[in-house]
């Protein structure tokens, strides 16, 4: 492989770069990027709900369950005190305690039976949210696939260019100087990416600044040349 010509070849070396540079940044700033980031929070905040939801919805189907229980207790015992107090047999007082029990218990019911119907309202109610909130997240879920799918197309295509470019300036680093490659790294680092500035009609490819003829002397007697101004690179 050839060795570079001049410092001139840093300038091809650099727009390798910059095009590197611009791969990078277009792959990190798709417009799909802050959809998904927006699906995403979507489907997470779905899921939230959804999870939710149905602690509601278990919370009351066991307080159901355990009013239905408490219900037939009830019910059970307060046919037995009524049987008992039908079949008569018992002094006064003890059957004016025992009509107070079935008044108690017959109101206790009574309460068991509204709180029952109110439950299961209120189950319907959180059934039929459940549903809605996984049909909703479904729905999130394929939004969050979709745009997935075409961030990943999109990446494919520019990690396709990255891994070419890449490629070509592996090629083209092999050719430079260590000392001069560790200058234009620093200086890429330091000066936006552009580490390199053609002299045209006496200004600078980097900074565009105008230099003086004696400037440009004093340029060439450095090794490499340096702009005066912003101090890259400067190929003469």
């Amino acid at each position: 492989m050839e060795e570079l010509r001049s410092l001139a070849d840093l300038l091809d070396l650099q727009e390798v770069d910059l095009q590197i540079d611009r791969l990078l940044h277009e792959r990190q700033s798709l417009p799909e990027l802050e959809e998904y980031r927006k699906a995403h929070g979507h489907h997470e905040g779905l899921t939230g709900e959804l999870a939710d939801a149905e602690q509601v919805l278990r919370d009351t189907s066991l307080e159901l369950d355990k009013t239905e229980g408490e219900l037939e207790i009830n019910v059970g015992r307060l046919d037995a005190e009524q049987n008992r107090l039908y079949a008569g047999g018992m002094s006064a007082r003890d059957a004016d305690y025992l009509r107070r029990e079935v008044e108690m218990l017959t109101r206790q019911r009574g309460e068991a039976e509204t709180r029952v119907l109110e439950l299961m309202e209120s189950r319907e109610i959180q059934e039929a949210a459940v549903t809605d909130l996984k049909g909703r997240l479904e729905e999130a879920t394929a939004a969050v696939a979709q745009v997935g799918g075409v961030i990943k197309e999109a990446w494919r295509g520019i990690d396709a260019q990255l891994a070419a470019k890449e490629s070509r300036k592996t090629e083209m680093v092999a050719q430079v100087d260590e000392g001069l490659l560790d200058l234009y790294d620093q200086l890429r680092n330091t000066k936006e990416g552009v580490a390199v500035g053609a002299l045209t009609d006496g200004m600078c490819g980097g900074c565009h600044l105008k230099l003086t003829a004696a400037e440009v002397l004093d340029a060439k007697r450095t090794d490499p040349p340096r702009c005066i101004h912003c101090r890259r690179i400067l190929v003469i």
